[in-house]
C-alpha cells in the first residue's frame, strides 16, 4: 500500500524546510516596534550554525495593518531588513499573514469592531487585501519560501461548526496569495486540527485544505500518560495528514523547559524529527527559536509564563539540549540526500473507521473520539513490530493492495465495509478485526453486518448487556501455533476501559479455528479461512484497552501482530525481535536503502536486527551486525544488496 511521500518543491526540485518560529528575544510578538537588526543577525546565525534553513515569520497584524486599507510602511521596511538578513546567511521564511492569536492571548486590531472573521464579507475582503499586499511587496525576494494565511485561526476566530463559511474564507485568501503572483507554496497555519484528524469539529476541514492548499501543517502539542504515545504523538498527525496526499510539513511543535529537563527534551525533539520523518512529514518547524525572559511584563509571557522557555536557545544565546538535536537531525538529512528518497510501500493496511472523520445521524463525540484513541495506539503497536503500517481511511474506499488489514476495537463501519472486507480475505489477504462495543451505553454492541458469518462464529450477547471483564489482566493462551508464535505462547494485555468498554465478545466457533483462549477456557482469538487468505477476530478491545492505561507501551499488541505479519507473508526486509526498537526505511532514488531502528527503552540497548536479504552497514561503510543504541536512541543504516 502506497505511504505518502509527497514534497515541497521549488523550481522543480524537492525543498525541506528544517528550522524554527520566530520571534526576537526582545520583542516577542512586539518585534516589530522595536526591531533590532543585530539581535535578528545574531539569533538567525545560531540557527544557521546548527544546521536550520528556514523560519517561520509572522506580521503581527494589529501593527501591520493599522487601518482596514493601510499596511505600515515603517514595519514593512522592517521586515524586508529581516529578508535580506536571511538571505545574506542562504535561509529563508515563510511569512504569516493574520496573525491575531500567538501563545495564550489574542490581539486584534483596533477597527475589527468584533465581525466575524470568516463570514462578514467585509472583514473577509480586508484579510485577503491584506493578503495580497503583503504578497505583492515581497513575492520577489529570494528569501521568501512559501506562506502562510493564518497562526492557528481556529483559536483566534473562536470555535466553529460553520465548514462552509471557514473553507470559503480559506479559499478567498488562497485565491488573493495567487492573485498577487505568489508562487511559492501556501497553506493556512490551521494546525491541521480538523475533524479529519481529530474527531472533533472546528469549522476547518483538511480534506478541502489538501484542496486548496500546497502542504499540510500539524501544530502538535500532546499532554499524554504514556512515553511511547506521546513519541509517537507528532508523527501519528503527520501519518493522517498524509491521507491526503499532499506534503506535510510539521509546523509546529516544541517543548517548554518549564515542563521538561534539558536531557528530556533532547530526547524528545530526536524522537518526534525521526518518527515523523518516518511517517511521511518532510519539512519541520520548531516552535520556537529563543527565550523570552526578558519579557516577563510582556503579554502572553506576563499570564503565560512558561511560554518563555520554547526556545532552541537561551536568553543569553546559548543552544540547549534540543538544538543540539536539531543540529545531529540535519546532519542525518544531508547524509542520506533526504530530498531524492521516499518511504516505500507497506503491505499492512490500518484502516481507520470513517465514524472518525464523518459525522452520521444518532451517533455521538465519544465513538469519534474512541475511533481515534484506538487507530492510534493500533498504529503504535504496528510500528513496534516493524510493520510500517499505512492508513487507509474508510471514507476513501479500502485500498485493494494490502496483505495484512487491521481494525483495532472496532465498533462501527459503514455497512458496505465490512463485505468488502470478506472481499479483501477471498483475495489473498488477512483481515485482522479486535471487539468493542464502544464505551458508552447508547445503542453499545458490534455494529458490523454480518458478524457471524464474517468470523464463522456463532456470538452469545443479550440484548443490552456486556459481558464484563472479570480479571486485571487478559491473558491469552495458544492452542495452536500462528504465524512465529508456538501452541502454548502466553500474551498477556491490561484490562481497562469503561463499563460498557472492558468487556468481551462471548462466542461459539461456526467454523472458525480456535488460535487462542483466554484464563477461562473461552475463545479469545479465532481464524476463519476465506478463499485464498483469511479473518481473525479477537474477542477483546486489547487496542482500547491498551490506548486508556497509563504507560502501557511497549505492550504484547505488537506481540500479535508481529504473528499476523508473519501469517499475511507481509514484507519486513529488517526486523528487529525486541518490541521496544521499531524499524523502517527510506529508498533513495539511486536505489540506496536507508534503514531506521528507533528505541523506546530508556535504558541501552543492544539489538540484532534480522535482514531477509543483504546486510546491514553503517553510513560509513563498516558491518553493523550487532546495533547499539542508547536510551530513546536512533541509528540510521544501510541496506545492502546481497
Amino acid at each position: 500500500m502506497l505511504r505518502n511521500s509527497a514534497r515541497l518543491t521549488a523550481d522543480g526540485k524537492p525543498v525541506t524546510w528544517l528550522g524554527a518560529n520566530y520571534w526576537s528575544r526582545t520583542g516577542g510578538p512586539l518585534m516589530w516596534r522595536s526591531y533590532d537588526p543585530a539581535v535578528v543577525e545574531e539569533e538567525l546565525r545560531a540557527l544557521r550554525a546548527h544546521g536550520m534553513n528556514v523560519t517561520r515569520s509572522f506580521y503581527y497584524w494589529p501593527d501591520f495593518m493599522p487601518t482596514p486599507y493601510t499596511v505600515a510602511e515603517d514595519m514593512c521596511a522592517r521586515f524586508a531588513d529581516f529578508l535580506d538578513r536571511h538571505r545574506a546567511l542562504g535561509m529563508s521564511t515563510i511569512p504569516t499573514f493574520i496573525v491575531g492569536h500567538m501563545s495564550g492571548e489574542n490581539w486584534d486590531p483596533a477597527w475589527r469592531g468584533g465581525r466575524d472573521l470568516y463570514s462578514d464579507v467585509w472583514l473577509v475582503a480586508r484579510q485577503a487585501w491584506f493578503a495580497g499586499e503583503m504578497v505583492r511587496r515581497y513575492k520577489d525576494h529570494p528569501a521568501v519560501a512559501g506562506w502562510l494565511v493564518s497562526n492557528e485561526m481556529p483559536i483566534y476566530g473562536d470555535a466553529t461548526r460553520d465548514r462552509d463559511a471557514v473553507s470559503s474564507w480559506a479559499q478567498i485568501v488562497v485565491d488573493a496569495v495567487h492573485a498577487a503572483g505568489g508562487t511559492q507554496p501556501v497553506s493556512l497555519g490551521d494546525g491541521a486540527w480538523g475533524l479529519e484528524n481529530t474527531g472533533h469539529e472546528n469549522g476547518f476541514s483538511v480534506r478541502h485544505s489538501a484542496q486548496i492548499c500546497d502542504f499540510l501543517g500539524p501544530h502538535v502539542y500532546r499532554m499524554e500518560d504514556d512515553p511511547v504515545r506521546q513519541h509517537y504523538a507528532a508523527a501519528w498527525v503527520c501519518e493522517l495528514s498524509g491521507t491526503f496526499g499532499r506534503p506535510v510539513v510539521l509546523e509546529e511543535f516544541g517543548v517548554t523547559s518549564d515542563f521538561v529537563s534539558g536531557p528530556n527534551a533532547a530526547h524528545y525533539y530526536r524522537q518526534v524529527l525521526h518518527n515523523s520523518l518516518l511517517a511521511g512529514a518532510t519539512g519541520w518547524v520548531a516552535w520556537n527559536n529563543t527565550d523570552y525572559d526578558d519579557l516577563l511584563r510582556q503579554p502572553p509571557y506576563l499570564h503565560h509564563p512558561f511560554e518563555m522557555h520554547f526556545g532552541l536557545v537561551d536568553r543569553h544565546g546559548r543552544p540547549k539540549p534540543q538544538l543540539l538535536e536539531v543540529k545531529d537531525f540535519a546532519a542525518v538529512l544531508e547524509r542520506v540526500d533526504f530530498g531524492r528518497t521516499h518511504r516505500p510501500d507497506s503491505d499492512t493496511a490500518l484502516v481507520v473507521s470513517s465514524f472518525l472523520d464523518t459525522e452520521y445521524p444518532f451517533t455521538r463525540p465519544e465513538d469519534r473520539a474512541h475511533v481515534y484513541s484506538a487507530a492510534r495506539q493500533s498504529w503504535v503497536a504496528g510500528r513496534l513490530a516493524d510493520l510500517a503500517p499505512a492508513v487507509t481511511r474508510e471514507s476513501d474506499g479500502l485500498t485493494r493492495d494490502a496483505r495484512l488489514y487491521l481494525l483495532p476495537a472496532t465498533k462501527q463501519l459503514l455497512a458496505p465495509t465490512w463485505y468488502e472486507l470478506e472481499d479483501r480475505a477471498r483475495e489473498g489477504a488477512t483481515v485482522y478485526v479486535s471487539y468493542c462495543p464502544g464505551s458508552h451505553d447508547e445503542q453499545r454492541g458490534p455494529w458490523y453486518a454480518n458478524l457471524d458469518e464474517l468470523f464463522g462464529v456463532r456470538h452469545q450477547l443479550e440484548y443490552g448487556l456486556v459481558n464484563p471483564i472479570e480479571d486485571d489482566e487478559v491473558v491469552l493462551t495458544f492452542t495452536r501455533a500462528f504465524g512465529d508464535l508456538p501452541e502454548g505462547a502466553r500474551l498477556v494485555f491490561p484490562a481497562a476501559g469503561t463499563a460498557s468498554s472492558k468487556v468481551f465478545l462471548p462466542v461459539v466457533p461456526d467454523g472458525a479455528q480456535v488460535l487462542a483462549k483466554d484464563a477461562h477456557g473461552r475463545p479469545a482469538l479465532l481464524l476463519r479461512r476465506v478463499g485464498e487468505g483469511a479473518v481473525v477476530l479477537c474477542t477483546y478491545p486489547i487496542e482500547h484497552m491498551a490506548a486508556v492505561t497509563p504507560r502501557a507501551n511497549p505492550e504484547d499488541t505488537s506481540t500479535l501482530y508481529d504473528a499476523l505479519a508473519v501469517h499475511a507473508g507481509v514484507r519486513r526486509p529488517v526486523t528487529v525481535a525486541d518490541s521496544r526498537v521499531s524499524v523502517d526505511r527510506l529508498v533513495h532514488e539511486d536505489g540506496r536503502t536507508f534503514v531506521w531502528l528507533v528505541s523506546q527503552s530508556r535504558s541501552d540497548l543492544s539489538v540484532k536486527p534480522v535482514v531477509t536479504a543483504g546486510s546491514l552497514h553503517e553510513l560509513d561503510g563498516a558491518p553493523a551486525d550487532a546495533v547499539a543504541l542508547p536510551p530513546y536512541g536512533v541509528r540510521v543504516l544501510e541496506l545492502r544488496p546481497a
